[in-house]
Formats: C-alpha cells, sequence, structure tokens
C-alpha cells in the first residue's frame, strides 16, 4: 500500500524482503560521498539492524508521470514493486543518552542523484517526524558526515542542532 508523498512521488512500507535493494541504496549514498571505496561491509550493518523494528520506506516516481512505462520493468528491482524505488529512508531506534528516552534514528536517507532538489528529502524528513510524532518520540537523531554539505544545508533548514560531536582518531597497527 502506498500513499501520495508529494505531486508525482509516493511513498510506501519496505519489508524485511527487501534487504538486498536496502543494502545497494546505502551502498549508493557512501559511494556519492566517498567514491572508490569499498563498502561491502555494510551487508553487516544490514544483517545486524534491519528488522521490522526498523522501518524502511521507499519512493517510487507515479508511473503515469515518471520513466517508466507501461509493462517495463527494472531489473534492479524490489521484490513487491515493479520498479525500483528513487528514494527511501530507513529509521531504527536509538536511545537519549541524556534524558535516557527512546527516540527514532535515521539510519539511511538517500534521492538518486536525478531526483535530487525536488523536495523528496524534504518530504521524506517531514513523513519521519510524522510518524515518530505519533508513536510518542520526542527527538529524532541522525549522523551526518560533514563533508556532506547537501545533507547538512537539508538538517539545518529543517531545524536540526548539533548536539554533540563524534570524534575518531586513527591508529596505526604498528608499533
Amino acid at each position: 500500500m502506498s500513499e501520495q508523498l508529494l505531486t508525482g512521488y509516493f511513498i510506501r512500507r519496505g519489508s524485511t524482503l527487501d534487504r538486498a535493494l536496502l543494502l545497494k541504496f546505502m551502498q549508493r549514498t557512501y559511494q556519492d560521498i566517498f567514491p572508490n571505496q569499498d563498502f561491502s561491509h555494510l551487508e553487516q550493518t544490514v544483517r545486524q539492524y534491519f528488522s521490522s523494528d526498523t522501518p524502511l520506506w521507499w519512493v517510487d516516481e507515479d508511473q503515469e508521470q515518471g520513466r517508466w512505462g507501461a509493462g517495463e520493468v527494472n531489473s534492479s528491482s524490489s521484490p513487491s514493486f515493479p520498479h525500483s524505488p528513487i528514494a527511501c529512508v530507513w529509521v531504527g531506534n536509538a536511545i537519549d543518552q541524556v534524558q535516557g528516552n527512546r527516540h527514532a534514528h535515521i539510519f539511511v536517507l538517500y534521492v538518486a542523484p536525478e531526483y535530487r532538489r525536488r523536495g523528496i528529502g524534504t518530504a521524506l524528513m517531514q513523513y519521519v517526524e510524522n510518524w515518530a510524532i505519533q508513536r510518542g518520540d520526542r527527538q529524532i537523531g541522525l549522523q551526518v558526515f560533514q563533508s556532506n554539505k547537501p545533507a547538512l544545508n537539508l538538517y539545518d533548514r529543517l531545524g536540526y542542532q548539533t548536539q554533540s560531536l563524534w570524534m575518531v582518531k586513527f591508529l596505526s597497527a604498528e608499533k
């Protein structure tokens, strides 16, 4: 079952059967930011965290307005829909380490490059915010790479604020 997300685009709930397609979208997300890297390790993330408790939503282009003609099927299709989605959002659960409250955490938000700057990312974020409010969450968390300026601009425009900084130090195995 799908519903209109915004004019020309529909959103539908994914299922655990969409594991391979979710992995493909995650790999695209990271490859956009870090080209020439191998992201095969993301399979472990999907295997470990993707379940019926971590909802996934797909965005499909309206077939009447879109690139898919009658009867045309994309070979990378999801088993539950006749063509490949153009965007997705995968949400998990986290615990606020200050207050101790459960809240939604966005694992992945991805919009295919040729569909960006059309309001799809904003509409997906608003959809997830409404979903989180309905289930009683008081906040939404996410992690974004400092180099991902378009995403940072989106989240800033939507009112997200930095609560903490994730810092890393790369260690040498040699002594």
